[in-house]
């Protein structure tokens, strides 16, 4: 047994228990609204936030293959929380790809304390695109304010850090700011019809402190960020093709009432209801296999960093990413519509709670919308342009040849 393999039954072994606690709860969270905060906590308590970290960190030392395996089983159980941690997992990336220093050993030591960093990166206000209105300045006295407000702030309100896209002096820059003190408050106010307990809601930030050395260009972030915001995304969308295939084949065992024009005198032995139970169970299959293959590509990237192979590897993994998207954009929510045609009028009661899945793979797909991807993969394939990996969403004023508005959140 190799390494990785011993490393992910460990924390299998110790997440299962956390992550079956998490399935139960979910439908009755769903329907009362209920953000999952005990359930982020016993995340956190159970080690999910470090298990990039290296052992001798505090951490797992799980690969990226080997982490997404556990994202799709944490999706399969609630798929709003890998999306929470999402904003965590890419400032772990970060930190990990960064070169040694005083400041990366301190937040590492945070990470393996336990602590969680949410996302403010996006804005719904009049900024043009390319452009934030969330801004750092200097105090009188030095010192650093944050002054802005951000939509789409996924996983800050269960957080200790916010890691925010800020303006200084014209030029893009990221600022990690303190959750709780007096110049920020978060909003649960996402009313999206799905993904509805990310917490992904307004951040107002009014003369808001951040650390000196916490306000950082955004050069700086490490070259592949693009596609690991992307794999945690379509590591939901595999979780929730997987809970779509338990949930449907549960549902066809357990039904005793059938359809005089049926095909069987049982829903199990109905050929044409297995039929779909089948191509339910080859959409989970598809997805997991694409969200592997991209979480290799990721890992490659991560290992050849700072080598002559960073830019091939960075180009590889991006679009790997944009292509398992665009698949799992269109087979994931078919798949949520198509489980309804093995059963009865009686699936759709609100009680079973099977339409969460359509609506939540819907607002998954909604991200980083394929469309254009799509156009930058063709453009790839036949003028060999490589894509931009970088979008912003904004006010747009024409539109001009490369210019993108995609959502970053």
């Amino acid at each position: 047994m190799s390494e990785q393999r011993e490393r992910l039954d460990a924390a299998r072994k110790h997440l299962g228990p956390v992550f079956a606690e998490i399935g139960a709860g979910t439908i009755t969270r769903e329907q009362a609204r209920e953000l999952p905060r005990a359930e982020v906590d016993a995340l956190r308590d159970a080690g999910f936030g470090r298990l990039r970290l290296p052992i001798e960190l505090g951490g797992f030392g799980l690969d990226w293959p080997s982490f997404a395996e556990l994202l799709i089983e944490l999706a399969a159980a609630d798929s709003n929380l890998p999306q929470i941690f999402r904003g965590h997992i890419a400032y772990v990336e970060h930190l990990l790809a960064a070169a040694p220093s005083a400041r990366r050993s301190r937040w590492l030591q945070r990470i393996a304390d336990g602590e969680l960093i949410g996302n403010a990166w996006s804005e719904t206000g009049p900024a043009a695109v390319g452009t934030s209105e969330t801004r750092v300045s200097r105090r009188a006295d030095g010192t650093w304010r944050v002054d802005g407000r951000k939509f789409y702030t996924t996983g800050s309100i269960f957080a200790e850090w916010i890691d925010a896209t800020v303006d200084l002096d014209g030029t893009p820059a990221t600022a990690i700011i303190r959750r709780h003190q007096s110049g920020v408050s978060i909003s649960d106010d996402w009313d999206g019809f799905g993904q509805p307990l990310t917490g992904t809601g307004t951040a107002v930030f009014d003369d808001a402190s951040v650390d000196d050395d916490d306000v950082e260009p955004f050069t700086s972030r490490f070259p592949f960020q693009t596609a690991v915001y992307q794999l945690t995304l379509l590591s939901v969308l595999a979780g929730i093709a997987a809970a779509i295939e338990r949930d449907t084949v549960a549902q066809v065992r357990a039904r005793t009432r059938v359809y005089s024009h049926g095909s069987a005198g049982r829903a199990g032995d109905d050929p044409q209801v297995l039929q779909i139970v089948g191509e339910l169970t080859a959409t989970g299959a598809t997805a997991r296999a694409l969200v592997l293959d991209v979480a290799r590509a990721v890992q490659h990237a991560a290992d050849v960093l700072g080598t002559p192979e960073t830019e091939d590897a960075v180009v590889t993994a991006e679009l790997r990413s944009s292509q398992a998207q665009i698949v799992l954009t269109d087979l994931v929510p078919r798949a949520a519509s198509r489980l309804f045609d093995t059963l009865g009028a009686s699936a759709v009661r609100s009680g079973t709670a099977l339409d969460r899945h359509w609506r939540n793979a819907r607002t998954v797909s909604s991200h980083n919308p394929w469309i254009f991807k799509a156009r930058q993969l063709g453009d790839h394939a036949v003028n060999g342009r490589t894509p931009e990996f970088i979008w912003s969403v904004g006010e747009g004023t024409s539109v001009g040849e490369g210019v993108e508005a995609l959502a970053t959140s």
